[in-house]
């Protein structure tokens, strides 16, 4: 299919998990009458951003990937006939946790899942307490609507793992997240931020001929706002929608994915790689012989 249209779950979140997923169902409902036909729900929407804080109890959250939040999506995208990308706090074992996102397909079977290769520390980011980093590497999911990547939050910082991921053929990247202003900061400072944010995700439009779909929450939690602003862009970097900072807001875009031959074939950033030349960036500094 070269025209495929991706709908985008932007809204806030309570301390209540069921109360959480059900929205969540309510809102991809909602999409797919809009005639979304993959649908990207944002980063840990099960939940609150529990990452503020360092607590024991927030383990409490985690559940097996498959498990009781992906069968209910499961059943929701066999009926609607929508692929869902859903993230998810897994809990793989006693002691060992994942920041992990599920697809499922339109006929509602699991294709798999992937789990954040980038943790975070930051203050009011507290991932490292909960997350060990991704094993899994990056994946692709074949989907009855295209080939997409799914990559989590602070991933979307790392341009290799964008290029990995397209390379590995993935037609569309999607980027559930959670991010967000501290609610003390100036207005300079949070536009600078988000600019910064998505730019950097922009960036990976362009240099892999991709469109990009990012989906973040709004709303305010323990002292963050978080900045909604979920957005598409084409495959030459171009915003084709910009979400709201403050609102919840489900969003249906229609991409083009014949874009994605158009632009490599008019600006070959594929063709042109040296990749000879690329065994430095496997070291993590070049201060020595």
């Amino acid at each position: 299919m070269s025209k495929v249209k991706v709908g985008l779950v932007q809204t806030t979140c309570t301390a209540d998990k069921q109360q959480n997923l059900q929205k969540a169902i309510e809102k991809v409902r909602e999409a797919a009458r809009k005639g979304a036909q993959i649908v990207c729900l944002q980063e840990l929407f099960t939940s609150l951003y529990f990452c503020d804080e360092e607590n024991y109890d927030n383990f409490q959250l985690a559940e097996t990937i498959p498990g009781p939040s992906t069968d209910a999506l499961s059943a929701v995208a066999a009926e609607l006939g929508v692929v869902i990308i859903a993230s998810l706090f897994e809990k793989r074992a006693q002691g060992l946790y994942h920041n992990t996102t599920a697809v499922l397909d339109a006929d509602g079977s699991y294709l798999g899942k992937y789990r954040k290769m980038h943790i975070p520390d930051d203050p009011g980011f507290y991932e490292k307490f909960y997350f060990t980093p991704g094993d899994l590497g990056y994946k692709t999911f074949q989907t009855k609507f295209a080939k997409i990547g799914v990559l989590i939050c602070w991933d979307q910082w790392y341009p290799e793992a964008a290029r990995i991921t397209a390379l590995m053929g993935a037609e569309i990247l999607f980027y559930p997240t959670a991010i967000g202003w501290a609610s003390s900061q100036d207005v300079d400072t949070n536009t600078d931020q988000y600019n910064a944010w998505q730019t950097i995700q922009r960036s990976h439009s362009v240099a892999n001929g991709v469109h990009v779909v990012s989906v973040n929450r709004v709303g305010e939690e323990a002292g963050l706002k978080f900045w909604g602003g979920s957005f598409v862009s084409n495959p030459f970097g171009k915003v084709i929608f910009q979400g709201d900072h403050h609102e919840e807001q489900i969003s249906v875009v229609e991409l083009d994915l014949d874009k994605t031959d158009y632009y490599r074939t008019h600006w070959p950033f594929l063709r042109d790689r040296r990749v000879e030349t690329y065994q430095p960036i496997t070291k993590r500094l070049l201060d020595e012989d």
